[in-house]
């Protein structure tokens, strides 16, 4: 029967269980209206049942923590307050010490047990101590590990919803740039470059020239210009395509399924009472 700290047991304790009102802290009285500390932890069973109030007694007893079993305890929640039924701070302070440290043992336990079983009917107690570690049950002993329901303004029952909550992370990124790559472009150009063709012939019809008409000049030339074309070849950018960069949400649906708990009332009907219950 491993008991662990509810904030071991259940990390959301306060919004899950106690609709966010958090039990530690409550002050704790006896029946007379005596201070004897505060709600310091509870612990739960391996089932997650409560089993006990961590007391801490504080300056009345200093650094003193002891265990309050759950039946034993009526809760005052307006008032933010835990009623020990039947007990005196003098009984109180004489309760076995609990330490964070320590492992609560079925021996441990067994020394609580005594220390509160004198305070309730001998019937009420786990068959009237026929049992060992081995066959002991809590629910045997409802005096102690029992909702005490007398004298309480509320008796709350609970139950777990599935409450879920979306994170958004980062799952990579996308990074769109540019490089250059270089290639060798060849281009055939037509040219054209001109040439001067000097012929000389021989007329066929010699005749003679009349005297006189021949007009022989000093340094006559003819002037013809030669041209040719040469290739000029620049690099010109251009526009070769546009890309667009942009983002679409994808949806989907996630599906979980959780085994969800819930409190239901039981009530014990002793004789012939007459009980009314609202639905």
């Amino acid at each position: 029967m491993a008991l662990v700290k509810i904030g071991n047991f259940y990390p959301d304790y306060k919004e899950d269980i106690f609709g966010g009102t958090d039990l530690k802290g409550f002050d704790v009285y006896t029946g007379t209206d005596e201070k004897i500390g505060s709600v310091y932890d509870i612990l739960v069973d391996e089932t997650g049942r409560f089993r006990y109030f961590v007391i801490d007694m504080g300056f009345w007893v200093f650094g003193k923590k002891v265990l309050l079993p759950i039946g034993q305890a009526q809760m005052d929640y307006d008032r933010h307050r835990v009623y020990v039924t039947g007990m005196t701070r003098d009984q109180a302070e004489q309760l076995p010490k609990y330490d964070d440290n320590m492992i609560v043992d079925y021996d441990y336990e067994e020394e609580v047990r005594d220390a509160y079983r004198p305070k309730v009917a001998p019937a009420a107690t786990a068959t009237n101590g026929n049992y060992n570690r081995d066959t002991y049950r809590y629910d045997s002993e409802p005096s102690l590990y029992g909702i005490n329901e007398q004298n309480q303004q509320n008796l709350r029952l609970y139950e777990e919803r599935l409450i879920t909550n979306k994170e958004r992370y980062q799952t990579g990124t996308v990074v769109v740039g540019k490089h250059i790559e270089t290639e060798t472009a060849q281009v055939s150009v037509p040219v054209e470059k001109e040439r001067v063709i000097i012929e000389r012939t021989s007329p066929s019809d010699i005749s003679e020239v009349t005297p006189g008409s021949a007009d022989f000049q000093e340094g006559e030339v003819v002037r013809m210009e030669v041209y040719e074309e040469s290739v000029d070849i620049q690099k010109q950018p251009f526009v070769r395509e546009e890309v667009s960069i942009k983002k679409e949400v994808e949806r989907d649906t996630v599906e979980a399924t959780e085994t969800l708990r819930r409190e239901e009332l039981d009530v014990d009907i002793d004789g012939r009472p007459v009980v009314n219950q609202n639905p």
